[in-house]
């Protein structure tokens, strides 16, 4: 199950992408600097819409309005991923996500009461995240050895990890003492990090031959995972784990009416799923070892369900036992408030697990030249697949149990999985030696 070699680092991180890789290294801190102002940002437009609507429904129209631009320019991104240089293409895509984030803190700082802006420009910001994201992941390969694509993995956990952790609770305090218009201003300051990162890239142009950047070259894209049983397995893995178990669109509910708390405890919130996968990012030298990673990401999307299901009954049981709570910190039910956060940390470890292993199989089974449109393709999964469960948490949310979806969430979730472990041979079979799509 392990290569030898591997296993004898024990269960540290292996940090060889990082020193044998300065290109990778500046990379990946720009982005990891980047995507904390970027997660504060997102925590913030949650808590600025619910507190101009106090509607759950009403945040979740954040992922309503972005998902169709995200797709369409997802696929379209890795398009142009594999036509031109990958790295002008970020460098491109960074520019537009930075002016929109600039336009978000403008529209603070002026008190602009009209709320649709806020919407058009948190769709820009995502969409220009989400090109700037499929130009970076397919050049990853052609910045380390192939052996070490695990590890640059593992170490992608690590700043999404950072990211996820820092940045909203980060963004809960901020809100909470220095207001909205700080809060984006600080993500406006942050961001300038990704453009060191790319900048100082070599040029990335695709290798074979490059098609157009039009929708036959899309279309072909998906072509593709008509013989890539792994890979469109995987994405399908994805897509269920993500649409049925992420309740963030709750938690500003959670933290106003069931837990107490208000924006610190969204704040932590947010965050604990990350903790879990900067943990697991550290410690994940065996698991970069491991070999069969098809059945060892059924396994970890299982994991994740559990997590996410054990959440919906934490929910349910603060709900019939209520305690008196407020919106400070210092009125939260800090029990449930703690116990709520250790499982979001085991989805989130959960969750670094089957992505290191899904981004591995896509970089190592996948042909150069088709990589961006396959990156493309995962990107708008990863990024869209949630933003369809905020829609799935809003709506079950009307019937005003906010432990409804991630109790029936996490179900789907592990019986999807049970599924797919027993009728996908291939995927049982994968071997990270002989890599097959």
């Amino acid at each position: 199950m392990t290569a030898p070699a591997a296993a004898r680092r024990g269960h540290l991180v292996d940090l060889r992408p990082l020193r044998e890789s300065p290109a990778f290294a500046r990379m990946w801190a720009g982005a990891a600097i980047t995507g904390i102002g970027s997660q504060m940002t997102i925590v913030a437009v949650g808590l600025d819409i619910y507190d101009r609507t106090a509607s759950t429904l009403a945040v979740s129209l954040v992922a309503a309005f972005a998902l169709g631009p995200m797709i369409i320019f997802g696929l379209y991104g890795g398009a142009l991923a594999d036509r031109f240089d990958r790295r002008r293409v970020a460098l491109i895509a960074a520019i537009a996500a930075w002016g929109s984030t600039a336009a978000i803190a403008v529209y603070s700082w002026l008190g602009v009461p009209d709320i649709w802006p806020l919407y058009a420009f948190i769709t820009v910001n995502s969409v220009a995240a989400v090109m700037v994201q499929i130009a970076r992941q397919a050049m990853i390969p052609r910045l380390v050895r192939i052996e070490l694509l695990p590890a640059a993995g593992a170490l992608g956990g690590i700043s999404a990890g950072v990211q996820l952790t820092v940045g909203p609770a980060l963004a809960g305090l901020a809100v909470a003492y220095l207001g909205f218009s700080v809060t984006y201003t600080v993500d406006v300051v942050l961001f300038l990090a990704a453009f060191y990162g790319l900048y100082t890239l070599p040029a990335m142009i695709p290798d074979g031959e490059r098609r157009r950047a039009d929708l036959r070259s899309i279309v072909e894209g998906w072509r593709f995972l008509r013989v890539a049983p792994n890979i469109r397995a995987s994405f399908v893995l994805d897509i269920v784990a993500m649409t049925f178990g992420n309740p963030r669109v709750l938690f500003p509910a959670i933290g106003a009416l069931l837990i107490g708390g208000g924006a610190v405890t969204v704040g932590i919130l947010s965050s604990a799923g990350a903790v879990g996968m900067l943990v697991l990012g550290l410690l994940s030298g065996r698991v970069a070892a491991v070999r069969a990673h098809g059945k060892g990401m059924v396994i970890a999307v299982a994991a994740y369900g559990a997590s996410i299901l054990l959440f919906g009954l934490l929910l349910l049981v603060t709900a019939v036992l209520p305690i008196d709570v407020g919106t400070d910190i210092s009125e939260a039910n800090i029990p449930a408030l703690i116990v709520a956060s250790v499982l979001l940390a085991l989805s989130g470890a959960a969750d670094s697990v089957s992505m290191i292993y899904r981004t591995t199989m896509i970089q190592a089974a996948v042909p150069d030249v088709m990589r961006g449109r396959l990156q493309g393709l995962f990107t708008v999964v990863v990024n869209g697949g949630p933003r369809v469960g905020d829609l799935y948490v809003g709506a079950l949310s009307l019937t005003l149990l906010l432990w409804f979806p991630p109790l029936l969430g996490g179900l789907i979730i592990i019986v999807v999985c049970a599924v797919f472990l027993r009728v996908y041979r291939s995927l049982r079979d994968y071997d990270a030696l002989d890599p097959q799509p």
